[in-house]
């Protein structure tokens, strides 16, 4: 175990030990712990106060002590299963809950070692899944494209040791990772209690509950998607405004919906998560929008705050296999936990659910600069690194040798990345087969697709994009601008031919030209109004109709 690149990696930043080629817990924490598997007659842990001081010895165990807890997280345990918890409830917890979770805790490193195990399976081929691809645990750092595929029952005790807030804080920092310790989110509660914050440990202690009962078996997966800044012929590098400005691409169908969630579509599609840069936002502190609701119920998102640092300007997070375990109403401070969530998505051949989740963080404030032109492109190619499918850049990679004129793909990258109501979006696979010779890039992402991996082939149904507002609300974006930037990458990533003849070329020049007059003060209407009295009148119905464009 102590020669692989992956585990060493990550090592530093777990709370387990190397001795003897073997992953183990100290001896002063295995007995801890064991007494807790116990019940609270052996332990006599049956308050968060007395709880909480189980932490604190474990900690001090692993030499933590000096990885400072935030201040009044002591309080915040104690007030969370001591007074705002029923006494039965509390009962419930510490006598059939802790003992389970405590059990979990003493299994993860045989847990880690099986991953591990099943990792060198995978990359060799010997077993089924990502057949060639390093899955196994570990930092993926920034501009390092890659994926981890970890089991739920390795992720539930990954998420207890944050509970049990055992992972080690020094160098996270500098490694631009977020907190991964549920510290903080206690102490909030204590420091300043508001009812929102009471109802997110709601959820994360119901997911406890449930895998504690039931633990499901299935996997997630955590990708890092990155389009490369400097021209890279065997992948689908940072486009150029020239890129956009030329693609033929047909816009898809576009579909407003006036009600209901992201999470709540039927159908199987890309969710977008209104991302903050360092992945899970302030899901561990007192936020409560977007994508720190998606987290509370879908817990086993957090454990991506543990190995993923912060997104760059080319770079997004898409999360395959996720359970949603909660029930929820509200928003922000409103938010509230309604109880049990039965996901009943289906799985792939991974034993993944169906459920892709796209992080994708926006420019915060942008103010006018949000109608540049590379930031037009910055947000462009935002969305289109989340939405396009990486595993698929192998179909590229001969199209890219022999085609003339791709290496505009990432023009001006560099520059761009150095400047500091839900819609459906459908895909209808095209059957296009135009000739490939002399295609710009943007066609080449285009016909590829009609030739699918069949190690992928589970992954070509027709899906859509599922978003909202994002960048707007609290980062402050254009809501009429960022829903034409996804709309534009969502239909690059796809082949779709509608009636109509505009293409991704085509509403590009007109968001570029919008952009521009509000930079120079020529016009202070939104996107659309401006928009349509330019429609010449054979086109106004392609923004007519209520709920298509």
């Amino acid at each position: 175990m102590e020669n692989r690149e992956d585990l060493n990696s990550i090592l530093s930043f777990l709370p387990l030990g190397l001795q003897s080629s073997s992953l183990a817990w100290s001896s002063q924490v295995v007995e801890t712990l064991r007494a807790l598997s116990r019940g609270p007659d052996h332990s006599r842990v049956d308050s968060g106060e007395v709880f909480f001081l189980a932490i604190s010895d474990m900690r001090e165990s692993l030499r933590l002590s000096f990885h400072l807890l935030a201040l009044s997280a002591a309080e915040g345990y104690a007030l969370f299963f001591d007074d705002l918890m029923s006494r039965v409830e509390a009962l419930k917890w510490f006598g059939e809950v802790v003992p389970v979770l405590a059990a979990l805790l003493l299994r993860l490193p045989s847990l880690l070692e099986n991953h591990y195990r099943d990792a060198d399976d995978i990359l060799s081929g010997r077993k089924e899944g990502l057949s060639g691809v390093k899955t196994g645990l570990r930092i993926l750092g920034p501009q390092e494209a890659g994926i981890v595929v970890l089991s739920q029952e390795l992720i539930s005790a990954l998420l207890a040791c944050s509970f049990f807030c055992l992972f080690p804080t020094y160098d996270r920092g500098v490694k631009h990772l977020p907190a991964i310790n549920f510290d903080c989110l206690f102490a909030s509660l204590y420091t300043g209690y508001n009812e929102k914050q009471e109802h997110k440990i709601k959820c994360l202690i119901h997911y406890f509950e449930r895998i504690c009962s039931h633990m499901p078996m299935g996997c997630v997966s955590f990708e890092r998607k990155v389009l490369p800044l400097n021209p890279d012929h065997s992948v689908i590098s940072y486009p150029s405004s020239d890129f956009w400005s030329r693609s033929a691409v047909s816009l898809c169908h576009f579909e407003v919906l006036h009600s209901g969630l992201i999470e709540d579509q039927p159908c199987e599609a890309l969710q977008v998560d209104f991302a903050n840069k360092y992945i899970g936002g302030g899901a561990l502190h007192r936020g409560c929008v977007q994508e720190e609701i998606c987290f509370m119920i879908n817990p086993e998102l957090i454990i991506s705050m543990l190995f993923l640092p912060s997104m760059a300007d080319n770079e997004a997070i898409e999360i395959v296999g996720a359970e949603r375990f909660s029930n929820y109403t509200g928003y922000a401070s409103s938010f509230r936990f309604s109880g049990d969530y039965q996901d009943r998505k289906p799985t792939d051949l991974m034993g993944r659910r169906k459920t892709r989740i796209i992080a994708i963080d926006a420019l915060c404030n942008p103010k006018l600069r949000q109608y540049r032109l590379e930031f037009l492109l910055r947000e462009t190619n935002k969305a289109f690194c989340g939405f396009f499918d990486q595993s698929k850049c192998h179909l590229y990679q001969k199209m890219f040798q022999e085609a003339p004129g791709t290496n505009n793909l990432n023009k001006d990258a560099k520059e761009v990345n150095n400047k500091p109501g839900n819609a459906m979006l459908d895909e209808t696979p095209s059957t296009s087969e135009e000739q490939e010779k002399g295609a710009s890039g943007a066609e080449l992402i285009e016909n590829s697709y009609s030739e699918p991996s069949s190690q992928y082939a589970e992954s070509q149904e027709n899906i859509g994009v599922v978003t909202g507002n994002w960048g707007c609300g609290a980062f402050g974006g254009d809501p009429e601008l960022k829903t034409i930037v996804q709309w534009l990458a969502a239909s690059q990533v796809s082949q779709w031919i509608l009636s109509h003849e505009w293409t991704v070329g085509d509403l590009w020049n007109l968001l570029a030209e919008y952009s521009n007059q509000r930079l120079k003060g020529e016009t202070n209407i939104g996107f659309f109004t401006w928009l349509l009295p330019s429609l010449p009148m054979h086109d106004s119905s392609m923004v007519s109709d209520k709920n298509c464009i």
